[in-house]
């Protein structure tokens, strides 16, 4: 059997539960992201945040960034929105890992906040409340419910080459990114927000708004193995009939 490639994923310190034991500080990542990257033949590694350095990615092929809160508005010199709620600890960690690996030339995959941190990461800045911007919460219709809106993406870009010229994702966010800093925008929702970063000096760096590890398309994470293995980037001819949908036994619904 060859050798899968070890695809590092950031994750939370959050206090959680299990057995007969309650809020405990845990390190925590949802399964999904750790499914995705296996089922794409990757063996996945959780990073807990550490700044103290990023020697780690000496032993991964590829690093991926993954969502979850804010990014703190003070890494990109703007004052904080009192929506916006961060953490402090994982944007130090990742910011690390991210700046190490755009020099080592990793592959990279950000998602949603993984995305913006990207975009902060290479000089760029966000909006801290979308809805302000684009007038609707389509990107965020409720807690725990993701939204499903139509993307379209560069012709001749990474983010094409992943996901073809068009199709629907599923996200879950209310910030996104403002300037993209030193990286390329590739890909829009039809409303105008970012939904697509990438750096076409690397061999792999996207970072993409939606959450690809659920609802059933996980090509993103399967082009970052592919490229942690070497391998080149291939569209499916079908990418823009996806519709998006909840993992099987979730009861959430797509909101738009």
């Amino acid at each position: 059997m060859p050798r899968r490639p070890v695809i590092g994923i950031t994750a939370y310190v959050e206090p959680a539960g299990w057995a007969v034991w309650r809020d405990v500080p845990a390190v925590l990542v949802p399964e999904a992201y750790v499914r995705a990257v296996a089922a794409a033949g990757g063996r996945a590694v959780v990073l807990p945040p550490d700044d103290t350095d990023a020697d780690v990615l000496r032993a991964l092929d590829g690093l991926l960034v993954a969502g979850g809160a804010d990014v703190g508005p003070q890494r990109y010199g703007r004052p904080v929105d009192p929506r916006t709620e961060s953490r402090p600890d994982r944007d130090a960690g990742e910011l690390a890992l991210l700046a190490a690996a755009l020099d080592a030339d990793l592959p990279v995959l950000g998602v949603c906040r993984g995305m913006q941190l990207l975009a902060v990461a290479c000089g760029g800045t966000l909006h801290q409340h979308l809805p302000d911007l684009v007038g609707h919460d389509g990107h965020r219709p409720a807690p725990g419910v993701y939204g499903g809106h139509p993307v379209r993406f560069a012709a001749g870009s990474l983010a094409a080459a992943v996901m073809g010229p068009a199709g629907r994702v599923n996200s879950y966010h209310h910030q996104g990114v403002d300037d993209p800093g030193r990286l390329t925008v590739s890909g829009w929702a039809d409303d105008g927000v970012v939904e697509a970063l990438e750096d076409p000096a690397r061999r792999f760096v996207l970072g993409v708004q939606w959450h690809p590890e659920v609802g059933g398309d996980p090509r993103p994470v399967t082009a970052l193995v592919r490229a942690a293995r070497g391998e080149p980037v291939v569209a499916d001819a079908a990418s823009d009939l996806w519709e998006p949908r909840p993992p099987a036994g979730d009861t959430r619904t797509t909101g738009r």
